[in-house]
């Protein structure tokens, strides 16, 4: 399944950065990639607000430089929330 076929994400994994500084947000990022890997779920939601846009640009960055995550994109119908494929390792 692509990121693009992603209608419904009430369902899916989902971690809310809100208030959160940067550094807490990338940890909590890498930690639930993580743990969502372990737990076989293909697709997780990072919810980051709108806001000025930092916790947005800090967890977009963060999944770049992280391995496990196939691709990633801003939800069409959300602006707050990104959309986040994992890798399957087995």
């Amino acid at each position: 399944m692509s990121l693009d076929e992603v209608i419904f994400t009430a369902n899916l994994p989902k971690i809310d950065l809100h208030g959160y500084d940067r550094d807490s947000a990338r940890v909590a990022i890498n930690d639930f990639v993580n743990d969502n890997l372990k737990m076989g779920n293909p697709i997780i939601v990072i919810i980051h607000g709108v806001g000025t846009g930092i916790i947005r640009k800090t967890a977009h960055e963060t999944l770049s430089k992280n391995k496990n995550v196939e691709e990633f994109k801003i939800d069409y119908f959300n602006q707050g929330c990104t959309l986040v494929k994992l890798k399957n390792i087995k």
